[in-house]
């Protein structure tokens, strides 16, 4: 079991825990953005609401959930372990640094642009997640999540917070994408350019969904 606790606890071990948490939570997202795309069927909410009560009833999605969490939780974790780490190798920064020449500015800010997708998470939860498990606001028929959303949604403030979360987003999965499966060693010629237009077409098209929602009800283009 020694060998184990090394593998994972090195450099190496806690990006390849990075990679799997990561890969989990992108296919997480695509899911998630389904999801919240129905309300774009502009229907009043109906088949979304069946799609969330489907989501919120069904007892395999349930622990998925909680899988999902602890997967969340180990990312972070693992991803301010790593960081840190990082920056205690190099404790002295060098006199004259070019970080332009070896990196797009992203790559360098993954520990920001986490922490601020960290800070959006928390506030989303909250609006909506804590809402719909932990009060009997939805499940008793008093409210219904598309209508939550509305309600949220009217709050410029919000829409601001969420739109630029996206672009936290957006730039966290250009450089996560791609970092995550060459990690596990998908780094070919055949195959990493197919693995980068991939990428970069899920880090727009995903977050632009996302933030397209809020500002869709906001706006009143979905009632």
């Amino acid at each position: 079991m020694n060998w184990v606790t090394k593998t994972f606890t090195s450099s190496i071990g806690q990006k390849f825990i990075m990679a799997i948490t990561g890969l989990f939570l992108i296919s997480f997202l695509l899911v998630h953005c389904f999801l919240n795309a129905l309300i774009f069927f502009n229907d009043g909410g109906k088949i979304f609401d069946k799609g969330a009560e489907f989501m919120a009833t069904n007892p395999i999605i349930r622990v998925v959930e909680i899988v999902l969490f602890a997967g969340l939780l180990l990312h972070i974790i693992r991803a301010y372990l790593l960081m840190n780490k990082n920056n205690k190798s190099r404790p002295v920064k060098y006199a004259v640094q070019n970080g332009k020449a070896n990196s797009k500015w992203y790559s360098r800010s993954m520990g920001l642009l986490g922490t601020l997708l960290l800070m959006f998470l928390i506030v989303h939860l909250k609006h909506f997640w804590v809402v719909s498990r932990f009060t009997d606001e939805i499940s008793s028929g008093k409210e219904t999540l598309f209508n939550e959303m509305k309600e949220v949604f009217e709050n410029p403030m919000v829409i601001v917070v969420y739109t630029l979360a996206m672009f936290s987003l957006a730039y966290h999965l250009m450089h996560g994408f791609q970092s995550a499966f060459q990690t596990l060693g998908f780094n070919h010629k055949k195959y990493t350019p197919l693995i980068k237009s991939l990428g970069l077409m899920f880090s727009i098209i995903i977050p632009l969904i996302f933030a397209l929602m809020p500002l869709a009800m906001h706006f009143n283009f979905i009632k």
